[in-house]
């Protein structure tokens, strides 16, 4: 029997009973800006219906290996390469797996029998959503960015639905297209709302990602010689990655201003809540995040990004009056230090990009885009 006519058996009335186990399939990975909205669903899922039998499908070199049994759900991998950013032979290479990925994927589906699937964005979400729409199985995509990722893009014929964050994504998927925003964490919308204190410090974070961001780095270090005469009005908390966090704590050192430098920050949140300002990097969960805690942001997208989608994210957050955006190519430590400083200066300004930011926030996110799910598939609409 072919794909597009094995269709799985439903009930008359398409629908279960209350008590029925449910099925989802959650597929996608190899970053958190993919994985973390993925678990917000399932978590989401699993606080209506708690008998909801999730599973994640990634791949072995994604950070789903770690994340996802680590938040405690199942996870299958696949074995999937990338198309685009490869050389020639590699891309060969990577056709060549595309048929067996889609037996593998039509026999991990018929094993889990979903009652509908989602991508959420990566490698592995490209087979198991199209396979499944052969299939004749409910499918939706989850679209974190404004500028929608080559994967999505190309599914968008396929699925009967997507979840977008950006009005600027919408185009791509017509009237398929829902704004749901971005499923975050909970604990980023209970980040208590910054006073208004014009004598106190001004407290900045850094953070390039977990790896840090050289280029910001860089910069920062540049900058600081510029900085040292407001030392009594700006505190830092600066996430460097492992290479640089020597040579930026010196640099602090020298030039008197106050920063507590780490390679690595492990809760994120606390800084967060911290930081009247943060300096970061523009992918689609940090931008989420930023908005669920209601911070203002100046953004350095990072410009090898798939499709550039990170400056397309801060050009989003920037025309909200949320942030304020410096291209990497522009980026030095004067440019840098003009942007803090104007901002250092005007704590209304900070608390007046603070409020759009949060309006930015989506706090129902995760739920809508079960909501959605529900929509296109047979399950229960009061699940």
């Amino acid at each position: 029997m072919s794909i597009r006519h094995e269709e799985k058996q439903r009930t008359d009335t398409g629908r279960r009973t209350s008590d029925a186990r449910l099925s989802v399939i959650i597929a996608g990975g190899g970053t958190g800006g993919h994985i973390y909205p993925g678990i917000a669903i399932a978590q989401e899922f699993k606080r209506r219906h708690a008998a909801t039998e999730i599973v994640f499908v990634g791949t072995a070199r994604g950070m789903e290996t770690k994340i996802v049994p680590r938040e405690g759900f199942r996870l299958e991998l696949i074995e999937v390469a990338a198309l685009k950013g490869m050389s020639v032979t590699k891309r060969i290479s990577s056709l060549l797996l595309l048929p067996k990925s889609f037996f593998v994927v039509r026999s991990l589906i018929r094993r889990c029998k979903p009652d509908v699937v989602i991508g959420v964005g990566g490698y592995s979400s490209g087979p198991v959503v199209l396979v499944a729409s052969l299939m004749r199985i409910p499918t939706m995509v989850a679209e974190q960015n404004a500028l929608p990722g080559l994967t999505n893009r190309l599914l968008a014929r396929f699925v009967r639905a997507a979840a977008v964050s950006f009005e600027e994504a919408r185009a791509f998927f017509g009237s398929k297209a829902e704004i749901t925003g971005n499923p975050v964490r909970a604990e980023f919308f209970d980040v208590p709302e910054k006073s208004l204190n014009v004598s106190a410090p001004v407290h900045i974070l850094f953070t390039g990602g977990s790896q840090g961001a050289h280029p910001i780095n860089e910069a920062l270090m540049a900058a600081l010689p510029l900085l040292k005469s407001e030392s009594a009005h700006l505190t830092i908390t600066h996430q460097t990655g492992e290479k640089d966090c020597p040579g930026v704590r010196a640099a602090y050192e020298a030039n008197g201003i106050r920063a507590e430098v780490k390679p690595f920050i492990e809760r994120m949140i606390d800084e967060f809540a911290k930081a009247d300002l943060i300096v970061c990097r523009a992918g689609a969960t940090t931008v989420a995040e930023l908005a669920a805690a209601g911070r203002p942001a100046l953004m350095i997208p990072f410009p090898q990004a798939a499709d550039d989608h990170q400056r397309r994210n801060a050009e989003a957050v920037e025309r909200a009056g949320a942030g304020r955006l410096i291209l990497q190519s522009e980026l030095t430590g004067e440019r840098l230090a003009h942007e803090m400083l104007q901002l250092i200066h005007d704590p209304q300004k900070l608390k007046q990009m603070a409020a759009q930011s949060r309006h930015l926030a989506r706090r129902d996110a995760a739920a809508r885009v079960v909501d959605l799910a529900i929509s296109i598939s047979n399950l229960r609409s009061e699940i």
